[in-house]
């Protein structure tokens, strides 16, 4: 299974406020420019992800983003729900209680999956995310005075 890019550059783009959190908010064209994502677009998640409570804005001077909670209380799989994306793995359309399309004979092999990936990411925080040594190497140094 393939996971979409809004879902990707969302996690993308909250891994980048995780590992600056300690030096304050970070602007959305900061994270454009340090992750290669355009400005328009994170603009549309960020407004998402506010309503999701997972982010804050700061306004003012100084002001962007920062996380609405702890990074080890926001989960992968809050991010991707928060952006309106689904891991569902199924491809016959049907729901498990039966009331869309008609069930595939390996809906339930899929359905099984889904519910996998859901608690894989559901087990990862961005803290963990931010504690990989490989992580560390690939933080942008934010440009800021």
């Amino acid at each position: 299974m393939k996971l979409s890019t809004k879902g990707r550059y969302a996690v993308t783009a909250m891994m980048d406020l995780a590992l600056h959190e300690g030096r304050g908010p970070v602007t959305l064209a900061e994270i454009s420019q340090g992750q290669g994502i355009s400005l328009s677009y994170l603009e549309q998640l960020f407004a998402q992800l506010r309503r999701q409570r997972l982010v804050r804005g700061v306004r003012g001077p100084g002001g962007g983003y920062r996380l609405a909670r702890p990074a080890g209380d926001i989960t992968v799989a809050d991010i991707i729900l928060a952006v309106d994306e689904s891991v569902d793995a199924g491809l016959c359309g049907a729901r498990d209680d039966g009331r869309d399309a008609e069930r595939c004979l390996t809906h339930d092999l899929w359905s099984e999956l889904s519910g996998q990936i859901q608690e894989f990411l559901d087990g990862i925080t961005l803290e963990t995310l931010a504690q990989r040594p490989e992580i560390g190497g690939l933080a942008r140094s934010p440009a800021r005075s």
